[in-house]
């Protein structure tokens, strides 16, 4: 499984959104994006982070960087999330995980001590040009918001 680095061309990707809209890394061009991947909607490390992100929006807005999420779920479950929590950023669907391979974040992972495939936690924080600026494979989902904004400069 290949991971991203600083550096990197992010790859190009277009997903449907919590509302069946078409968003694509394109849509971002010429400013900062937060992209991160995550296992499933509604459960609490992903509760945690979504919820985490979505209280420090303000702030990722006031220092130019939008914030997406992307999990394998349909517009169904992420339209739920959205309205149950209050989330304010776009959830995309990633069903067949394309783009998540691409990204290195799908593939094997230890769970409760038990080796599984499935989604890798992971969050790329990129630039308006589409390049890496910074890459967290295997993040702790709690506090983990705080330290991309950090790294955004906010």
């Amino acid at each position: 499984m290949a991971r991203l680095e600083t550096g990197d061309k992010a790859p190009r990707f277009t997903l449907p959104d919590q509302d069946g809209k078409s968003v694509s890394l394109d849509d971002f061009s010429g400013a900062p994006v937060v992209v991160y991947f995550y296992p499933a909607d509604d459960t609490p490390g992903c509760t945690k982070e979504a919820c985490q992100f979505n209280d420090n929006l303000a702030a990722f807005a006031d220092a130019g960087v939008a914030v997406v999420g992307i999990s394998p779920d349909g517009a169904t479950r992420h339209t739920r999330f959205r309205e149950k929590y209050g989330l304010r950023f776009p959830l995309l669907s990633d069903p067949g995980h394309e783009v998540m391979e691409r990204y290195g974040a799908w593939g094997e992972k230890t769970m409760y001590g038990k080796k599984t495939v499935g989604t890798i936690r992971s969050t790329f924080l990129l630039d308006g040009a589409g390049a890496v600026v910074r890459a967290w494979y295997n993040v702790r989902a709690d506090g983990h918001a705080a330290k991309v904004l950090e790294a955004a400069g906010a």
